[in-house]
């Protein structure tokens, strides 16, 4: 019992990490309240729109505010729980909150950034891999949505590495031992980052 409550106050701390509304608070700070990135930009409270709509350094702002969150959820979750399984509730919580913030009618982010900090903290030593796989389909001139394909390339690719890790008890540098909670825990978050995607595709459609 003691160790489900610790479970639950894992992932709840984790959401709330998440929450953190780091793109509306840049937004404010840079303009003093006049630039909304809701309404502005792609409508998207992410670091690329934050970087069209504020700036470049404003964007970056929020890239690290976003990656900083899903890492220091999964630090937060390992302190809750005592184990390497807060790490992942705590992180994959993180990129939920992020999609689906309780604080502004469950209207997100898509999570990427706060993913990268989730890979951060529970899978290190894919990092290297993750970003190689995201920009080298990114800078693709061939392709169209180039966001949307780099991010459904390096998910799949996550989850597919994360397995590897777990069956074969490869060492993961500071992140927690390769267990079956790792590919559980990026297939979580990758499936509701595609589902944010989706999501936006829809209403870019209507």
């Amino acid at each position: 019992m003691r160790t489900a409550f610790r479970g639950v106050a894992a992932a709840t701390a984790g959401y709330l990490c998440g929450t953190v509304p780091s793109a509306d608070l840049a937004g404010r700070l840079a303009s003093g309240g006049s630039a909304d990135l809701r309404r502005d930009g792609s409508g998207n409270p992410g670091a690329a729109n934050a970087s069209s709509v504020l700036g470049a350094r404003w964007g970056m702002a929020v890239l690290v505010a976003d990656i900083t969150k899903g890492y220091l959820a999964g630090v937060l979750g390992r302190r809750v729980t005592g184990s390497d399984l807060g790490v992942h509730l705590g992180s994959t919580s993180a990129v939920v909150g992020h999609c689906w913030p309780v604080w502004t009618r469950f209207q997100g982010g898509k999570g990427v950034a706060t993913s990268v900090g989730q890979v951060l903290v529970s899978f290190p030593a894919y990092f290297p891999i993750d970003v190689a796989v995201a920009v080298g389909t990114y800078v693709s001139p061939k392709l169209r949505d180039r966001a949307f394909v780099a991010s459904s390339v390096a998910s799949v690719v996550w989850i597919g590495s994360s397995v590897v890790w777990w069956r074969r008890r490869l060492p993961n540098l500071w992140g927690p031992r390769p267990t079956i909670g790792l590919p559980v825990s990026a297939a979580v978050s990758s499936s509701v980052i595609w589902w944010k995607f989706m999501e936006a595709k829809r209403v870019r459609a209507d």
